[in-house]
């Protein structure tokens, strides 16, 4: 069971990280089909507006659908450990300071 969320995981971490490289950024210079005439370099499919949009959108369903592998995997890691929380661990009772040890006779010269 963890094994399979872990492969569908790590496809959405790296299906993630192209989305976010194909988005175009504020700039506009590192995004896909910036600058040609009109079409936004798609060849006349979709508007730049309605890849930005497409993108967008595509971006949120990869990030949640990461979130939720993500909680998924930290649920069944901690349920495979039987310890409590550290906050549930009683504080052990501290104890005076021991005395110092009285001082030796000096070293002769």
């Amino acid at each position: 069971m963890t094994t399979v969320i872990l492969v569908i995981h790590l496809i959405l971490a790296i299906s993630l990280v192209g989305i976010v490289l194909l988005q175009r950024s504020e700039g506009g210079a590192l995004g896909m089909g910036g600058g040609g005439g009109g079409g936004g370099g798609m060849g006349g499919f979709m508007t730049g507006r309605a890849a930005a949009d497409m993108l967008t959108r595509t971006t949120a369903f990869i990030a949640a659908g990461f979130m939720a592998t993500s909680l998924i995997l930290a649920i069944l890691a901690s349920g495979e450990r039987k310890q409590g929380s550290i906050l549930d661990k009683p504080v052990p009772k501290t104890e005076a300071p021991a005395k110092p040890a009285e001082p030796s006779a000096p070293l002769a010269k």
